[in-house]
């Protein structure tokens, strides 16, 4: 029995699965929450996936704040790495910017020459990230798949001044203390975030190559837009974007298995 190749990327909100076949085709892509633990994240993989999760039947490379957890895996490998090798995999491997809005950092990506030229990571503030835009969206008391609805729907321009969440979070309060419209909050939330995003692709030295954008708010159309807006070009992205620091992992376990060295 061949094995087959998967890339495991446990993040902080989401851990995200991708095996690929023999032909380095997707087989299985799928996503459980982290919760509260990496090692409960990975058993919760282990139920989904077609075969026991072991090196026999796997070829597995690990990322993500939790790639520790992974203890069968061969090699463990850097988000941004994989990252990008995820974004080429699905979106060529002319020079491109990659945008990740996790739910613990923030990433942008610059790939040329099938490998990594630049990158800043907002780490160390959860402004600008899933946690941020999860915290506001409780403060609404909604989902954050209602927060974009609501936003579409938004009739005011409403701006979050402050990109600290704590801060951000009061300013929230405040604007539900006016009576302000929650479908007009809920744009100022993400308003807010794209500002941030374009803040941090300012930062690059090639600004001017095509914007791919992967992580979780890649199925965030009104995100999709409105960050389009913001930059003033499009933004692109496919299906499987969610997935693309596990599909890296998983693409350069094949390589890796192909080679003998895991």
């Amino acid at each position: 029995m061949e094995r087959k190749f998967l890339g495991i990327d446990i993040g902080s909100t989401a851990a995200k699965a991708v095996v690929l076949d023999e032909k380095g085709e997707i087989e299985q892509a799928f996503t459980v929450p982290t919760g509260w633990s990496s090692f409960e994240a990975l058993k919760s993989i282990g139920s989904k996936l077609s075969m026991p999760m072991d090196e026999e039947h796997y070829a597995c490379i690990a990322t993500g704040y939790g790639r520790n957890a992974v203890a069968f895996a061969g090699k463990t490998m850097t988000e941004i790495t994989c990252h990008a090798k995820g974004a080429m995999t699905l979106f060529g491997e002319n020079p491109m910017n990659v945008v990740d809005v996790g739910g613990q950092d923030t990433k942008v990506i610059t790939c040329r020459g099938k490998a990594v030229e630049e990158f800043f990571m907002n780490d160390k503030c959860s402004a600008g990230t899933g946690k941020f835009l999860e915290v506001m969206a409780n403060r609404l008391n909604i989902s954050l798949e209602e927060l974009n609805e609501l936003a579409r729907k938004h009739t005011e321009e409403v701006k979050i001044s402050s990109m600290c969440t704590v801060f951000a979070e009061s300013e929230v309060i405040s604007l539900v203390g006016q009576g302000i419209a929650r479908e007009n909050i809920a744009y100022g939330i993400l308003q807010s975030v794209a500002g941030k995003v374009s803040q941090m692709l300012g930062k690059l030295r090639n600004q001017e190559l095509d914007i791919y954008l992967t992580g979780g708010l890649c199925e965030a159309e009104y995100f999709q837009e409105l960050l389009s807006e913001v930059l003033g070009r499009p933004i692109h992205s496919d299906k499987y974007a969610r997935y693309a620091g596990a599909l890296g992992a998983a693409v350069f376990a094949k390589e890796q298995a192909e080679k003998g060295r895991i």
